[in-house]
């Protein structure tokens, strides 16, 4: 039995609060478990520099835990931002772009920032989850203002853990099972069933081809129940 009751294939629950912030064009808190992310995503009327004059625009992150957000303080990200932010910012970026026509978005930038306000494991799949329900949602009043035709989304896009801990395979990992998992990977998926990403480590020793076939099955089936999630505030596109 797990710490909180759940089943070996059941993720934790979840809950998406929209339009969360008053000033970005998209927003959202995504709580799952005690992991609580919020995500906004703002416009600028420019795109990355290495697309100028290209037509297409562009989709980039930032990643912070803030100091409160783990049972010791955090410091402040001041000037350098730490090697785990950097990766994870990257991730999420990834993942958005992975899933947009930038020539539809036209040279625009969309500024994605996920902040942790209080972390329990999975804070990086969070950010992906919550992060593209904000994305949306900032596409949609653009095509509100008329900036865009349409909404330049190719299909939704979710992120969940799996792992073996225990010698039990398992689904979204709270931190006091990743802290001891076996194996530990992040699954980036499409609402298609197509993979974005795939993170998998042996922590304690290697896995197999099976367990990997396991733990993607995992993983698929908890990004299905996250899109299901998703599309609850987005509606289908």
């Amino acid at each position: 039995m797990r710490k909180d009751g759940r089943e070996n294939d059941q993720i934790r629950s979840v809950k998406i609060t929209d339009n969360y912030l008053m000033s970005p064009e998209g927003s959202v808190l995504i709580e799952m478990g005690n992991t609580k992310v919020i995500c906004t995503a703002c416009v600028e009327e420019s795109t990355a520099r290495h697309l100028t004059g290209t037509g297409r625009g562009w989709v980039t992150a930032e990643y912070a835990m803030l100091p409160g957000s783990t049972g010791s303080r955090k410091k402040r990200d001041r000037g350098k931002t730490d090697g785990r932010s950097i990766e994870i910012q990257r991730l999420i970026g990834r993942a958005l772009r992975s899933v947009v026509d930038m020539e539809k978005l036209g040279e625009r930038t969309i500024w994605i920032d996920c902040d942790v306000i209080q972390a329990d494991g999975g804070t990086r799949t969070a950010s992906i989850t919550g992060a593209f329900v904000a994305m949306t949602q900032a596409m949609k009043k653009m095509k509100d203002a008329g900036m865009i035709d349409e909404i330049p989304i190719i299909g939704f896009v979710s992120a969940i853990s799996v792992g073996i801990v225990d010698h039990e395979e398992i689904l979204d990992l709270c931190y006091e099972e990743d802290s001891r998992a076996m194996v530990d990977m992040n699954v980036v998926m499409t609402d298609k069933g197509e993979y974005i990403e795939i993170q998998g480590t042996g922590e304690e020793r290697p896995f197999s081809a099976d367990e990997l076939a396991r733990l993607l099955s995992l993983a698929q089936n908890g990004c299905s129940a996250l899109h299901a999630k998703q599309k609850e505030i987005i509606g289908e596109l």
